[in-house]
């Protein structure tokens, strides 16, 4: 194999290793944003399951264990999400605005207590980190969240609590049922993401280092029509972006590595731009935020 083989192996490798964590955080903003309760929180989500993952798999030694422990990590603070916007009605925009914030100041907190640290967890060993398992659970995620969404009841109640919320209610469904599901499976979808990101991408927590990434993946849905397959299709796109903008960081190039740096956000930007500037398909649930 030949050099220029090996190079297009890895770049696709690459390219999936940055699709896994953002394929699960859209598909938890997908249930969340169908069933009407939007959802700008997927960033603390996702930072809060890496902080999690991160903490179990070294504490117990298992990057599954760590794993689980990222899921329940998200889970925890969507249900706090649930528990402000579905329970006491606050704004969903201002309440995610706030779990975002909370999010970023109560890990420092967190590793001062277990850790005696305010900033990254210790290094996990090789033995208690994942190689390539969570982009195939990506997948397997993305193929039940299809089957869910287009073959099954469940998936039809979920369509309908976000684009008609009364006639759910008056067909005898409880619509606070299904959203408050709806909330939790996207955050530990959300918190899956977060582990991917400290288990696998990385060997450990840092501040910050979702990077943006929770917002990526709400750019994602909204560029996939909120529906799953097209959703996978835009968290491929934005990781092909920043592959794409490792690799150019490695080269010499005539550009600035900070212009380099800010190249997933920029197709992100004009992707959208592009997307809403000529599609009359991109209409959000009728119900989202009501």
């Amino acid at each position: 194999m030949n050099e220029q083989n090996l190079i297009s192996v890895a770049f696709l490798l690459s390219v999936l290793r940055g699709t896994t964590p953002l394929l699960f955080a859209s598909l938890g903003g997908l249930f969340s944003e169908r069933s009407g309760v939007i959802q700008i929180a997927l960033e603390g989500m996702m930072l809060m399951g890496a902080l999690a993952g991160a903490t179990a798999a070294q504490l117990l030694h298992s990057p599954w264990l760590g794993f689980l422990a990222a899921g329940f990590g998200g889970m925890a603070i969507a249900a706090l999400y649930g528990l402000f916007t579905l329970k006491f009605k606050a704004d969903q925009i201002v309440t995610g605005t706030a779990i975002n914030i909370l999010a970023v100041g109560v890990a420092p907190l967190i590793t001062k207590l277990v850790f005696d640290t305010t900033g990254a967890t210790p290094s996990l060993a090789i033995a208690d980190r994942f190689s390539f398992e969570p982009t195939v659970m990506a997948a397997i995620a993305l193929l039940i969240t299809v089957y869910f969404y287009n073959k099954t009841q469940g998936g039809l109640l979920l369509q309908f609590a976000g684009e008609n919320p009364l006639a759910l209610t008056a067909a005898g469904y409880s619509l606070q049922a299904i959203r408050w599901s709806s909330v939790c499976i996207c955050g530990l979808l959300a918190g899956f993401g977060g582990g991917s990101l400290s288990l696998f991408l990385a060997s450990s927590y840092s501040p910050n280092m979702t990077a943006g990434r929770g917002f990526m993946a709400l750019a994602a849905l909204i560029f996939g029509r909120w529906k799953p397959l097209p959703t996978a299709g835009a968290c491929l796109l934005f990781a092909v972006a920043d592959a794409l903008q490792i690799r150019l960081q490695g080269n010499e190039s005539f550009l600035p590595v900070q212009f380099v740096q800010i190249l997933p956000y920029l197709v992100t930007i004009i992707a959208l731009a592009g997307f809403f500037g000529q599609s009359r398909a991109s209409r959000a649930p009728k119900g989202l935020g009501q």
